[in-house]
């Protein structure tokens, strides 16, 4: 990730999802999620300098879509850190960030449920508040990372099933460890975990996927 846009302080997480839903009818993937201080905030964007995501957040602000804004720069994600501490780290902080999403209502609406785009919403959230840019839909995740078998699973890795169509995958969690998954249910469901080991997922898993930087493995 480069620079990012973050806007927003909400009490509720509706009020948050709101927002975000009106900045994706203009075009821009905006994701919300709970700040460490208990509000809901919403981000966006992936800039290469500080100033471009200015001038496009002040594009914004200037027709009335966002009000003030700060811009998270990379050396603020925990990917940053890990280069000082390592991987297990970062994967420590994946496993921590989604957690904090358990009990939030999943408000994302995703354009195609099919497409597994409500689940891979949280997922992706999860991957650019560490730092690490991911495509949008479950599929796309699972064709671009790294192939990692099930006994070696850790944390902060993706776990995905098909839900849907025996033929593809359509539905994505985060693994947190322990046989245990972070995961969207659906829309309108509150995020929660789930273990790899309940019936219905073992029956229906697709495989596994990693994307931490190769100097960090």
């Amino acid at each position: 990730m480069g620079y990012t846009i973050q806007v927003g302080a909400f009490t509720r997480a509706e009020n948050a999802a709101r927002l975000a839903a009106a900045l994706r009818r203009q075009g821009i993937e905006a994701y919300y999620f709970q700040h460490a201080k208990g509000l809901y905030k919403v981000r966006f964007g992936n800039y290469p300098t500080r100033e471009q995501a200015s001038s496009k957040a002040q594009s914004l602000r200037s027709r009335g879509l966002i009000a003030d804004f700060y811009i998270v720069s990379p050396e603020e994600y925990p990917l940053a850190l890990a280069r000082r501490y390592g991987a297990a780290y970062l994967r420590e902080e994946m496993a921590r960030t989604a957690g904090s999403f358990v009990g939030v209502p999943y408000l994302w609406g995703g354009t195609s449920a099919s497409e597994g785009f409500d689940c891979s919403g949280l997922t992706m959230a999860v991957y650019q508040l560490s730092g690490l840019d991911l495509p949008r839909s479950s599929q796309q995740q699972f064709e671009t990372g790294t192939p990692v078998e099930r006994d070696m699973l850790r944390k902060g890795d993706l776990v995905f099933f098909r839900t849907k169509d025996p033929g593809k995958v359509s539905h994505v969690g985060l693994y947190i460890g322990d046989g245990r998954f972070v995961h969207a249910p659906g829309q309108g469901k509150r995020i929660s975990i789930e273990s790899l080991s309940t019936p219905y997922y073992a029956a229906r898993y697709a495989g596994a996927r990693s994307y931490i930087p190769e100097d960090l493995r």
